[in-house]
């Protein structure tokens, strides 16, 4: 096998049945909430995220991210101080700690010995034969206002008493307008990336690197660097890029963001 042909084959998405597995596994998870009583009375936006979601992961690596949003309450955070006038406090019974309780115990009653809540942020659901991995993470609506507006994200309370802000929607759209503008190639190569990091990682050639890191990474690159013609020029035009762009320190303009370009992707907290 030549080496472009390697490297198309690695541009593919999960196969067919680990898509089926992928799509059973977040079917079974809306299940097990939709049956837990106490959720009757609370208002849930229940939606994949992360590589699933966005169509950038690759075969046998197939693990899925669903969130579940309580839309109850809405945290929020200003740009600075004054540029939101802040309404009544909520007052009701859905705090982090009781969200994460009601979800362990929907997922323990659908799951049983396959949940695991050992991590600080998301209750796993180990996969079976016929389902993959699967990290349930609950959340809460969550506004950053602007002097020129406001965004929507989600906030997630971690069991350590920190939490993080996630802009998933937005990571969803830039990722699908990106991909359209350079001819589809986008998410293929952002594949091919992922891929040469689990073969890196697996070999110990290299530490293993957060999908998301990596997603980031070639989201940084110009359109430009898509157009070439195969996939050995595209490999070798986004890895020049990354590392002629960031074997420096950072400036101060012209930051490298995430994906969902609301974060930096490179910063100290």
């Amino acid at each position: 096998m030549s080496l472009e042909d390697q490297l198309a084959g690695w541009t593919g998405p999960s196969s067919d049945s680990e898509k089926d597995k992928q799509d059973r596994s977040e079917r079974m998870i809306r299940q097990a909430i939709d049956s837990h009583e106490p959720f009757n009375n609370c208002s849930l936006k229940v939606y994949a995220k992360g590589s699933y979601a966005n169509n950038t992961n690759v075969r046998s690596d197939s693990d899925v991210d669903i969130a579940v949003e309580c839309t109850e309450v809405l945290y929020w955070k200003e740009s600075e101080k004054g540029v939101h006038t802040p309404g009544n406090s909520y007052e009701g019974i859905w705090t982090p700690a009781k969200l994460r309780a009601e979800l362990l115990s929907a997922m323990s009653a659908k799951f049983s010995a396959q949940v695991d809540s050992t991590g600080s942020t998301a209750i796993q659901v180990n996969s079976s034969s016929a389902r993959v991995d699967a990290d349930v993470v609950p959340c809460f609506s969550f506004r950053y206002y602007m002097k020129s507006g406001s965004r929507d994200g989600t906030k997630i309370f971690k069991t350590d008493g920190s939490n993080i802000v996630n802009y998933p929607a937005q990571q969803l759209e830039n990722g699908v307008a990106k991909n359209k503008q350079t001819g589809y190639a986008y998410k293929k190569c952002v594949r091919l990336l992922k891929r040469i990091e689990n073969v890196m990682a697996e070999d110990g050639t290299f530490r293993e690197l957060p999908s998301f890191f990596v997603e980031c990474l070639a989201f940084n690159c110009p359109d430009t660097v898509f157009a070439h013609s195969t996939w050995t020029e595209r490999l070798r035009a986004m890895l020049f890029h990354i590392w002629d762009q960031l074997k420096g320190d950072e400036p101060d303009s012209g930051r490298w963001m995430e994906v969902n370009d609301c974060f930096y992707l490179f910063h100290s907290d």
